[in-house]
């Protein structure tokens, strides 16, 4: 009988990401100069639709670079960061986290992806690097005069079907990279929050019944209505005949450790969070949240219109959320609304009455009368 392997750690999924980030493509074939500016003007082309990144090496000598992190923060919020540090995929991958798209200097590191460009001067580096290309997105002409080299036509003898643009096309190009960017945003999941027993309502809200069954079962209908994938977060060891769960992680974190648990389940997914004592939240008001996502941002989160906070536990967390709530975590922090006020929030406003909780028997009787009429 063949032994079976010890396994030393806890097997965990882990979030999708390639050599640096979790999307990222190279830009190789020419001057690190050219290549500056090209990142340049599509980060600018981009900036609305996407967070980018750009990973180059440091043109400068060594004796001149300083030997401690500097973080210089201008009055406008902006920041300027040199951290002294050797390149490492795994530190990088928590760097990048929050990059819906990072560019490389292909010249010095190699991505998952690639955008070659077709630079007479630079046919010995591309020879060079023919390994590093993988996976070719697209191709850009420095000039008119340019043709494939011999080199990439024997090593790709398809390479003529890539799509190729001149470098006049920027805004086709920022839209062929803007799709790649679309292409890598996240499914999305529901998690209902099935809490427990309520101090001051005296039973568990989720039992309650506003729609003709236990309010839990009528959130998990309404996000399945809305097309998510949804599971119910429940305490560790609880199960469910009927409901699919994920049981918590993280104990004694309340709806913090709920989201943390989802991300564990699955970090690879988006997750819209919705709280079971949001009784009169209804189909027009997740269709609105999931209308108004910007996957771009870390969550994209309800706010009564006189409120002056997002409603935490009405919210699309993107993957990129994960690494932020654990390191909020770390700090001794576990609300959720923290992280949502101090992080960069997509924000959808509704009339505050969509979203009141319910939490004393008396305001259960009086929601009753409001959602029966």
């Amino acid at each position: 009988m063949e032994e079976k392997k010890h396994q030393k750690h806890t097997k965990l999924k882990r979030r999708e990401n390639e050599n640096f980030a979790p999307n990222e493509i190279a830009i190789l074939g020419t001057k690190c100069s050219v290549i500056a500016i090209f990142v340049q003007k599509m980060s600018k082309k981009l900036q609305k639709e996407a967070k980018i990144g750009y990973l180059d090496a440091s043109h400068r000598d060594s004796e001149t670079q300083q030997d401690f992190d500097s973080f210089v923060f201008h009055h406008s919020g902006s920041l300027e960061t040199t951290i002294k540090t050797e390149l490492n995929e795994y530190n990088e991958r928590i760097r990048l986290s929050q990059h819906d798209l990072v560019f490389i200097n292909g010249n010095h590191y190699q991505g998952e992806k690639q955008i070659l460009f077709l630079d007479n001067e630079k046919v010995a580096s591309v020879k060079k690097r023919l390994d590093q290309l993988t996976r070719i997105q697209f191709i850009i002409k420095l000039n008119d005069e340019v043709d494939y080299f011999d080199c990439l036509l024997e090593k790709f003898p398809y390479i003529r079907n890539i799509k190729a643009y001149s470098i006049t096309e920027e805004d086709a190009i920022a839209r062929h990279i803007n799709n790649l960017i679309q292409e890598k945003i996240a499914p999305i999941n529901g998690l209902v929050l099935a809490g427990g027993k309520s101090t001051r309502m005296g039973q568990d809200k989720t039992e309650l019944d506003y729609h003709g069954k236990p309010q839990r079962h009528h959130a998990v209908q309404l996000l399945e209505r809305n097309l998510l994938d949804t599971y119910i977060s429940v305490a560790s060891g609880m199960s469910s005949e009927v409901d699919k769960i994920i049981e918590d992680k993280f104990f004694n974190l309340g709806a913090f450790g709920a989201i943390c648990s989802a991300f564990q389940h699955d970090p690879n997914k988006a997750w819209l969070v919705f709280a079971s004592d949001l009784p009169f939240v209804d189909s027009e008001v997740i269709q609105l949240l999931l209308k108004h996502r910007n996957p771009s941002k870390m969550a994209t989160a309800i706010k009564g219109k006189s409120k002056t906070f997002v409603e935490p536990l009405i919210t699309i967390y993107e993957p990129k959320a994960y690494p932020i709530l654990l390191g909020y975590l770390a700090q001794g922090y576990a609300c959720p609304r923290k992280v949502l006020i101090n992080s960069e929030v997509e924000i959808v406003e509704v009339d505050d009455e969509l979203i009141r909780n319910i939490n004393t028997p008396e305001e259960y009787q009086q929601a009753i009368k409001e959602i029966n009429g």
